[in-house]
């Protein structure tokens, strides 16, 4: 039985070029055979937690990813015991309730500051960074938030909401550079005492707070990697809220991962490990849970640019794991690597994209003009 999933596993591979035991990046190294049953059983699920393990290892494997992708790979193990699980949940489950909302927030975002802050830019900005004319990090996250204040028109006095502010990142560019003064909201406690620290003396407040308990009026509103957070059940009551704190002559930038399908569950490694709740929308399910309440001004996709981003926050984490191995552990650094490196791969392959969508209540009476 071992030899046969072993030798279907070899066949699967070598659609996508790959070998076990070869050395190119795309090769695998197998340490443990039961690594073949357990990817049939769990599918992707079970391939993350054999390479937390150590069960095998791949030459680079953000290379891997890509290449078992772009072939398809992943469709061989589309339905196994973790994705119907993970499905179930979805449809009968709403898993990004407000009573779970905070859920992520514990689990991903608080687990230190520390390794956020060695791993991002100096502005600490987790989000896909905007490499047109960038050649670093720090100069694609800089070139990001402005390219935000620009599609939004910022200007001196504007009050600015902030859904999802991380550790302020975007509000001490906007109040900086822009002259604006904003409140932040966020899921993750230790993210906003951080934020408080690097925002003090500037006009912005800090929150935690859900999004669900806002009622309050702003001249523009953003949001940059947090829609993820919100679930297909609660796309339409987002776009609502959002709607109720914006200006009639305002603007809304969404800047979001998403699917080019639309899905009900997202991977369930993914979901498990790093962002319990996630799931990424399609912009077809976007374009259904806007109808009342905006029209769409811009649609902008820069998703390949999120495979530079992550190959270099993987680059700053190698780097600083010396310094954070005592307190995460080798587990941990196994499945962040395997976090950074498979989306990066994912990226690539443009099975995920980043889309921003500028979004008015009405329309902008003389049309919007696209900014890049």
């Amino acid at each position: 039985m071992m030899a046969s999933m072993r030798a279907f596993a070899e066949a699967l591979l070598k659609k996508a070029d790959i070998t076990i035991g070869g050395s190119r990046p795309q090769d695998i190294t197998v340490h443990n055979e039961r690594l073949f049953n357990r990817v049939t059983r769990y599918g992707t699920l079970g391939l993350g937690e054999a390479y937390m393990d150590g069960w095998w290892d791949s030459n680079a494997l953000d290379v891997f990813i890509y290449k078992a992708l772009i072939a398809d790979l992943d469709k061989a193990f589309e339905i196994n015991f973790a994705s119907i699980l993970t499905i179930t949940k979805a449809l009968i489950f709403n898993q990004q309730s407000y009573s779970r909302a905070f859920k992520v927030g514990e689990m991903h975002y608080d687990i230190g500051n520390n390794l956020y802050e060695a791993m991002l830019d100096p502005r600490m900005v987790y989000s896909c960074g905007y490499w047109e004319d960038a050649t670093t990090l720090t100069e694609a996250q800089e070139a990001k938030l402005d390219l935000v204040c620009r599609k939004l028109g910022l200007k001196h006095g504007d009050r600015v909401l902030d859904i999802g502010c991380g550790w302020g990142g975007f509000a001490k560019y906007a109040a900086e550079c822009y002259g604006v003064s904003i409140v932040g909201i966020t899921i993750s406690k230790e993210q906003a005492v951080l934020a408080h620290e690097r925002c003090k003396g500037l006009p912005i407040e800090i929150r935690v707070q859900d999004y669900r308990s806002l009622n309050e009026k702003f001249d523009h509103i953003i949001s940059i990697g947090m829609f993820e957070h919100v679930g297909i059940k609660n796309y339409h009551e987002y776009f609502t809220i959002v709607r109720r704190c914006l200006k009639e002559e305002g603007l809304f930038l969404l800047h979001t991962i998403g699917y080019a399908r639309s899905l009900r569950n997202t991977d369930p490694w993914i979901e498990k490990y790093i962002f319990p709740g996630g799931a990424l929308p399609s912009i077809a399910q976007i374009g259904r849970a806007i109808e009342g309440s905006f029209l769409v001004e811009d649609v902008h996709n820069f998703g390949a640019d999120y495979d530079a981003t992550l190959m270099a926050w993987f680059k700053n984490f190698d780097t600083a794991w010396p310094k954070l191995s005592t307190k995460y552990g080798d587990r941990f650094y196994r499945m962040w690597k395997y976090y950074l490196l498979s989306c990066a791969g994912a990226a690539r392959a443009r099975n995920i994209q980043l889309w921003q969508f500028v979004l008015s209540p009405h329309g902008v009476v003389s049309g919007y003009r696209s900014i890049r």
